[in-house]
């Protein structure tokens, strides 16, 4: 590419953004703005800063955006139910919006004419960056490292790095064996023994979660109020939307519950083996769908559950700023004016059991009409003959056919 004098950099400190932020200076004889982002992935980000400046950058963004993260993204895609391939959380898929987010703001106010990011060409995340810089700002330039260069195992980053004088924290026999990837949603594990997908994960590899056999004997029982689909309190108690995932990570990680391993399709072709933690979605969507299953008309509920798939679809393969998925989520916001009420849940031994849900406004759970005693005329039972007679008529027809 040509042209390009400066370049805002995903940069988490690591080795691969390290040796990338080099490769760009040398490469494209450009200036580097690094950009880290701290979406509560539990380590401190402030290290980016002095490493950054080591290299000799001068322009160096460090923001705390976890509560934009669940606020803006985590609680909207959770108000859908949002499940990929039926057991995905999204965790790492939601996060990549909000970042191809501030890459391009931070570009426009710094006046870089190009976005980069260490994604490798085998994966998602280039796809998620890329679409949502382009759908942002269709003048961007993106320059993705890993489909140009020849630095394609980590003992050639060593060596770059070496040669470079670029500082790498060598912790022989401690390093883990697995790529992660942290956010206040989940924490996902990939590679080492787990791309067989026979091998069973080890019990060290795990991060926030207790074994489900470790877990306490007692259960914990919280109270989740819910105004237009988010959780607003826990136990009585008002927290924001970070604040309410924080708690339920700690919470249901101690209880053994979040624990997932998987194979699942990846948007470029290959089917990929993953193990995610993720304790607080794994209790959203559970108490979610309890306090809709009060309060959401039938038909209103039977809709979303048949979006969602494919709106799931549209996090997954970075679609997010896209117009299909803004008009879903309109629409999705729409359904949940009413979701209002409290869930009463049971934590226990890697379970998320609902025990209880009331809405005191909105409850559509009519126990004069749902009651096995005399109702008093609310509900004549003679009515369900015509009812079945008349959705029985194509069938008889279809029979006295095939007869």
């Amino acid at each position: 590419m040509s042209n390009i004098d400066k370049v805002v950099l995903a940069y988490s400190g690591g080795l691969d953004t390290s040796v990338i932020l080099k490769w760009l200076q040398d490469t494209y004889n450009c200036e580097v703005v690094t950009f880290t982002a701290d979406l509560g992935q539990g380590e401190e980000v402030e290290p980016a800063r002095e490493k950054a400046k080591s290299l000799g950058i001068n322009e160096i963004y460090i923001e705390d955006l976890r509560e934009e993260f669940a606020r803006d993204y985590v609680f909207p895609m959770f108000r859908a139910n949002t499940i990929y391939e039926g057991e995905y959380l999204l965790g790492t898929s939601i996060a990549r919006p909000l970042i191809a987010k501030r890459l391009v703001e931070i570009a426009n106010e710094t006046g870089a004419q190009a976005v980069s990011h260490g994604a490798t060409g085998k994966g998602n995340d280039q796809v998620r960056f890329e679409l949502g810089a382009y759908a942002l700002n269709p003048n961007i330039k993106v320059i993705a490292p890993w489909r140009e260069w020849d630095l394609l195992s980590r003992q050639k980053l060593l060596d770059y790095a070496e040669k470079h004088g670029i500082p790498v924290e060598m912790k022989q026999g401690k390093k883990s064996p697995y790529s992660m990837d942290a956010n206040l949603l989940h924490i996902s594990y990939e590679g080492g023994i787990l791309e067989d997908p026979w091998a069973e994960p080890e019990e060290s590899m795990w991060r926030w979660s207790v074994s489900p056999e470790n877990a306490p004997d007692t259960p914990t029982y919280l109270e989740l109020t819910y105004q237009s689909g988010d959780i607003v309190a826990i136990n009585g108690e008002a927290m924001t939307p970070a604040q309410v995932m924080t708690y339920l990570n700690k919470v249901a990680g101690a209880n053994g519950i979040g624990r997932l391993d998987i194979v699942e399709n990846r948007y470029v072709g290959m089917k990929s083996r993953g193990c995610y933690e993720t304790p607080a979605g794994t209790v959203m969507i559970k108490a979610h769908r309890a306090i809709e299953s009060l309060t959401l008309d039938r038909e209103v509920a039977h809709l979303k559950d048949e979006l969602m798939p494919r709106y799931a679809s549209l996090i997954y393969n970075g679609y997010w700023w896209s117009p299909e998925r803004e008009m879903m989520q309109t629409m999705i916001d729409a359904s949940q004016k009413t979701v209002n009420g409290i869930v009463r849940i049971k934590l226990y031994k890697g379970n998320v059991v609902v025990v209880g849900r009331a809405s005191a406004t909105n409850s559509l759970f009519d126990e004069s009409i749902a009651t096995f005693e005399d109702d008093a005329g609310a509900y004549n039972q003679k009515d369900a003959e015509g009812f079945i007679k008349l959705n029985a008529l194509r069938l008889k027809i279809a029979g006295k056919k095939k007869q």
